[in-house]
């Protein structure tokens, strides 16, 4: 793509943005939300209070109200202990994606290296 093409597609995708932004800024539940998080945030400061504060006060549980996708520190995954029989060799891990268990796995097989799991 030309600098000219880049140009001009960048400011074509400015301009819808730009549209967008005005259609949004003149919804009236946008300027009520906005207005609420203004006085929110100034009732905060005035309090000097933060947002786990005003949860708390709601009887909201914290804890919970974080964001889903990541560990909130729950149990870990148990250490597995393979011991490799012809050479002594021991490896432990809490995953399957060890790099000698992989080897070990495409040398031997799945089924033969999963046999060497200790308990």
């Amino acid at each position: 793509m030309s600098k000219l093409d880049q140009y001009y597609s960048t400011k074509k995708a400015l301009e819808e943005l730009s549209a967008q932004l005005e259609k949004l800024e003149s919804d009236s539940e946008l300027k009520k939300a906005l207005e609420f998080q203004d006085k929110l945030q100034a009732l905060m400061n005035e309090y000097k209070k933060d947002a786990n504060d005003v949860m708390q006060a709601l009887g909201i549980d914290s804890s919970a109200a974080k964001p889903a996708g990541k560990r909130a520190g729950g149990a870990k995954r148990a250490m597995k202990t393979y011991r490799n029989p012809q050479t002594g060799e021991v490896v432990k891990t809490r995953g399957g994606n060890h790099k000698v268990l992989n080897a070990w796995r495409a040398q031997f097989g799945k089924d033969k290296v999963d046999s060497w799991l200790q308990a």
